[in-house]
């Protein structure tokens, strides 16, 4: 991360160890005040990384700052750098949230999905450990929700540091996680249509070394197996003041609580439906003795077993020449999906119907070097190039796919399918940036970014059985294959610059070009069937030339941003924001159709699916942020209005159904954020949050919904999926010294989920998924060297589902007496209950 000084020349810019340190004239203020001073003391050390300066901190855009991220002691005192400066929360230039350190390991919290109940505006669901999750901000999201979630989303832009890197990065050792709300293509080289989310993690330090050892052990309501999370963070000086190491490991063994009561024993030759009736109440999973004959039962498949490490080496030639060279790797297993079938042929609340085991591996690389220089104390320069792979393969039930297509594979009595994915994602990218340091009435951000990313993906369809029932000479039963691969190059210029017109009125003006190309080759083919059986005979697995196509798109514009803010007191702040952002067009990850078509089955991308377009937002937004009597309330309230056009919008392909992006139409999204604390007593804190959303259409969406084959229009005012319209939080917390280097802390949370809808306006079969409320409780002992606590999440065991895939008209639906389980609902994680401590040396 790129972090810059302080400005020394007014109180409310004083740097936060001054500030605490007033408080240390009691021994009880001292208590209060430590917490602080660690924090500031982190942000100092990365603060250094630039060396000394006298330069004044921009103060170009007034932050949204979520008070969550607080201490105790008071929380706008963390320091962030979201406006690529460094300045306390008060003081931040732009609309950004905060979740402080403390308040991540004091709620437990994992990942970006646990993060997000806590931060007004953003909405994750819980869809499980075998996908990051579709992060929405402010409700920019128009696609169907899902029970796996989500492994990618360029509407929002998500950094380990400096790194653009979409991936549940798991919250060890990391200072702060920041949430950008709004376009921020002028502070940021990867483009951002409705925000960007920051995980900051804590810099090596040359003077000191240091050791961090953390467990949890716990039990899981409907888990049949312990969880167990441990992790160790070691900071190494290796030459004072000039080499340091930092280095992170963790492993998360999170026990499941899907069980998969119906894997077949022998796919091809055990019934996967022993009972076939004309409607789903007639049709059954059979006797106890067809139960033995044909399922297997595997229970928990949707635990976690995840490795992560991250490792930076700082090379500091002096105070003004530094480099970080960092390694991050996260390696994420699982067996199934965390989701059940809504109850048909039987099933319950967490069961799965499902005919295959479906194993989940994602790994994840990351390589960076990234340069800090202070020039003459005029300008900091910052140079980051880094490279990124994930790697993502997984097998999924296939059958009620191939069902649903209505291919007349149901004639099969014993049909069954699985399918083998493969998916590769490289990026490569360099930002320099440049940001000003001389002082005076102007500040400025220029910098330059280049990103290229590749993705590769390929996929194997089979029926096992199928083909020496239909008399074909394929004995491995390859059904289908496709590939994809796919280029985008993103080249971009940006920069900002701030008029200090007074000492308490200051505008920025913000401006980014961006030009970006994509390209995209692939195929596909059907070796059971016709012309397939030609092209790919058994046992090779290729594309005929004729089956692959190609196509290209590119585009290139402006975004541009506005910002005023007028400083009441040192407390009391307004301001008001105007800014514009884009999301790159693309070309569908969808092998093109040969025209005209072969006879037989096809799936592929006619020549109008091939490609979409880029959409832009421009978003408007007032707020105060206040901190009042004596800083024992804070809050920030602001209200915003996003105006969405040519949105890129989910749809299917017209040959096998398969989904793809197209632009059409415009939507709006508005509404309002509250975050505070007050400070009941010196002992007793309350923190809460709010968000309302109201994201709809403006125009009307002829044929955007598709469902069974129909498509259904989308009308202007039909709300957009995936987002809560309400949403909060509220966290008591107590405090209780028992010397001066002691406390216990006990901390009680209640977490409010509003309705999502599963697709636009409910169109074509969409549906309302309920809203939730869960309960969090610890009782914690600090000490200075350790943490030892209680917990337990969930208090009340809360069933809940959080997401849908496909919709209703395919739940309990049978062709000729075949039940089909294609509907499944994503489910909450249930109680858990457990110890949690922590050793500091």
């Amino acid at each position: 991360m790129a972090d810059g000084p302080i400005s020394p020349n007014s109180a409310r810019h004083r740097h936060p160890v001054q500030r605490a340190a007033r408080d240390l004239k009691t021994k009880k203020g001292a208590r209060v005040a430590r917490s602080i001073s660690r924090a500031a003391l982190l942000g100092a050390t990365v603060l250094a990384s630039f060396g000394a300066s006298k330069a004044t901190a921009q103060t170009a855009a007034p932050a949204t700052a979520s008070i969550q991220a607080e201490d105790q002691a008071g929380g706008n005192e963390i320091i962030v750098t979201g406006s690529r400066r460094s300045v306390t929360l008060q003081d931040a230039p732009i609309n950004i949230s905060a979740v402080s350190q403390e308040n991540i390991q004091r709620l437990r919290i994992d990942d970006v999905r646990g993060i997000a109940a806590f931060t007004p505006g953003v909405t994750v669901v819980d869809t499980g450990p075998a996908s990051t999750g579709n992060i929405v901000l402010r409700g920019i999201e128009s696609g169907d929700t899902s029970a796996s979630g989500a492994n990618g989303n360029d509407a929002v832009g998500v950094y380990l540091g400096e790194v653009p890197l979409y991936l549940d990065f798991k919250l060890i050792d990391i200072e702060r996680v920041e949430f950008l709300l709004g376009p921020q293509g002028t502070l940021y080289g990867l483009g951002t249509l409705a925000g960007a989310v920051r995980y900051i993690p804590n810099r090596p330090n040359t003077s000191r070394f240091s050791a961090d050892v953390h467990g949890r052990g716990y039990a899981q309501s409907h888990s049949s197996d312990f969880g167990r999370v441990g992790d160790v963070t070691v900071n190494i000086p290796l030459v004072t003041d000039h080499v340091a190491l930092r280095s992170v490991v963790g492993y998360y063994d999170n026990p499941g609580f899907i069980d998969y009561n119906y894997v077949l024993q022998r796919p091809g030759i055990s019934n996967p439906q022993p009972v076939r009736g004309a409607t789903a109440a007639d049709a059954s999973l059979g006797s106890k003795q067809d139960y033995a004959n044909n399922f297997k039962r595997q229970a928990d498949v949707n635990f976690e077993h995840t490795f992560t490490t991250r490792n930076t080496l700082l090379l500091e030639y002096n105070p003004n020449v530094k480099a970080f060279l960092t390694y991050a790797h996260q390696d994420t297993k699982t067996n199934g999906r965390q989701a059940n079938g809504a109850g048909v042929l039987g099933t319950g609340n967490y069961e799965g119907p499902w005919r295959y085991l479906e194993p989940f591996h994602r790994n994840a690389d990351l390589f960076s070097v990234e340069f800090n220089i202070n020039l003459f104390n005029v300008v900091q320069l910052v140079s980051t190039t880094a490279y990124t792979e994930q790697k993502i393969n997984n097998t999924d039930d296939n059958t009620d796919l191939l069902l649903d297509l209505n291919y007349g594979y149901e004639a099969f009595p014993t049909f069954s399918s699985f399918a083998n994915n493969h998916r590769k994602y490289k990026q490569f990218n360099q930002e320099v940036r440049l940001v000003s340091s001389h002082g005076g009435p102007v500040n400025w951000v220029i910098g330059g970014f280049y990103n290229r990313l590749k993705f590769a993906s390929d996929r194997q369809e089979y029926t096992p059985g199928f083909a020496a029932f239909a008399g074909v000479n394929r004995p491995d039963d390859l059904e289908y294959i496709s590939f994809v691969n796919t280029r985008t190059v993103e080249k971009a210029v940006y920069g900002e610059a701030t008029l200090h017109a007074t000492s308490a009125w200051q505008v920025t003006g913000g401006l980014r070009y961006f030009k970006y190309d994509a390209f995209a080759t692939g195929g596909t083919d059907t070796p059971l069937f016709g012309g397939g059986l030609t092209r790919t005979p058994y046992p090779l697995i290729q594309f005929a030339p004729s089956r692959v196509r190609s196509g290209n798109t590119g585009d290139d514009g402006f975004v541009w941003k506005a910002n005023t803010s007028y400083r009441f007191s040192p407390d009391l702040l307004a301001y008001a924001t105007y800014s514009t952002g884009y999301r790159l067009g693309g070309v569908n990850r969808v092998a093109p159709c040969v025209v005209p078509l072969p006879p037989g089955q096809n799936v592929c991308a006619l020549p109008n699916e091939l490609i979409y377009g880029p959409d832009k937002t421009r978003n408007m937004e007032i707020g105060i942020r206040a901190s009042l009597f004596e800083k024992r309330l804070q809050f920030t309230v602001d209200a915003f209005r996003v105006k969405w056009s040519q949105v890129q919008v989910p749809s299917q392909t017209v040959n096998g159904a398969v989904g793809i992006t197209t632009n059409a139409g415009a939507a709006v999204s508005e509404g309002i954020e509250f975050s505070g604390s007050l400070k009941i007593l010196p002992e007793l804190v309350l923190q809460g949050t709010y968000s309302y959303t109201d994201a709809h259409l403006t125009e009307d969406f002829p044929q955007l919904v598709v469902s069974q084959g129909v498509r259904y229009d989308a009308l202007s005012g039909d709300r957009l999926p995936g987002s809560t319209r309400h949403s909060g939080s509220a966290q008591l917390t107590y405090t209780y010294p028992v010397s001066d280097e002691a406390k216990i802390e006990a901390n009680w949370t209640a977490t409010y989920t509003g309705d999502i809808y599963s697709r636009v306006g409910l169109r074509g079969n969409g549906e309302k998924i309920p809203d939730y409320m869960t309960h969090r409780a610890s009782l914690t002992y600090r000490a200075r060297t350790f943490d030892v606590g209680i917990f337990a999440d969930n208090i009340f065991d809360k069933y809940a589902y959080t997401g849908i895939s496909n919709d209703v008209s395919s739940y309990n639906q049978t062709r000729t007496g075949v039940v089909e389980r294609y509907y499944a609902r994503s489910v909450l994680t249930p109680r858990r209950v457990g110890l949690d401590f922590r050793i500091r040396y």
